[in-house]
């Protein structure tokens, strides 16, 4: 709580520490275990309960949750059939495996602050934070994942020949003076790819689970009434922004789902 660590900003930055093995060290190339459970423990109950709904599909009426299942896949399937008209066998599950694998891990963040880290606390584990997406570390290896694969399909379907000359000879023009510019160019918009995706999941994901930590801080701050005032505003905050919160974290996942299908479809495409 905030009054037990000595003020609203002790708690934050209590909170914002992640869970790393004794001989990791902080930084870009830390592990944190607390965002690899989570997304490990999400992605298998995702896996999971797909897999029970697909094994118990009937042809007839469906119930509430081939309903729930089917509604998704349709969904995905109409984003990435807009995007891309190629060979869909790949690229449909992937898409399909972004969205609710992200919305999942970005809806822990309407769990309370301190559910989780109260539980392994138990366990003597000290630090734990619920968010895999508003883990940098997270959100940078997912987005190279994609652009793993933006490189796989460029060469696939263009040849390691067709891409290297699209890469010096697009957007300007075959000129042997332009190839650096356009070489150049390309770099630049290759690296803005995985940057742009993690970036922007990590900066709304991060920003919302500061504004939970900063209501929740509320709930333990002051005494006699104005405490019993502020524990009733927190409430009503963390209510209010939860609802909210819901609209964002879908349309993170739906963002970071869309742009992975554009960038690939992109892949595909000659200049």
């Amino acid at each position: 709580m905030a009054s037990e660590s000595g003020g609203l900003t002790e708690y934050i930055q209590h909170h914002l520490q992640h869970l790393v093995p004794h001989a990791s060290k902080e930084g870009f190339w830390a592990v944190h275990l607390d965002s690899v459970t989570v997304s490990l423990v999400l992605g298998v109950l995702f896996c999971l309960w797909f897999w029970l709904k697909a094994r118990k599909a009937t042809a007839g009426v469906p119930g509430k949750g081939q309903a729930f299942v089917e509604i998704v896949l349709e969904f995905v399937d109409g984003q990435v059939k807009d995007v891309f008209h190629g060979d869909r066998r790949f690229l449909g599950p992937l898409a399909l495996t972004v969205f609710v694998w992200v919305f999942l891990m970005n809806a822990m963040d309407l769990l309370p602050v301190d559910l989780l880290p109260w539980i392994t606390e138990k366990f003597g584990v000290g630090h734990f934070r619920a968010v895999p997406t508003a883990d940098i570390n997270m959100t940078f290896a997912m987005s190279l994942t994609v652009f793993v694969l933006i490189i796989f399909y460029s060469f696939k379907a263009k040849g390691v020949g067709g891409y290297v000359h699209e890469l010096f000879t697009a957007p300007f023009g075959k000129h042997p003076l332009l190839w650096l510019p356009n070489f150049a160019l390309n770099l630049v918009e290759l690296a803005s790819k995985p940057v742009s995706l993690a970036m922007r999941l990590f900066g709304n994901m991060y920003a919302g689970e500061l504004v939970f930590m900063l209501i929740a801080g509320l709930f333990s701050a002051g005494a006699g009434l104005a405490g019993w005032a502020l524990y009733g505003a927190g409430i009503i905050g963390y209510t209010v922004w939860g609802i909210f919160h819901i609209l964002i974290i879908s349309i993170q996942a739906f963002i970071f789902m869309v742009l992975t299908i554009v960038y690939i479809s992109m892949a595909h495409d000659h200049h």
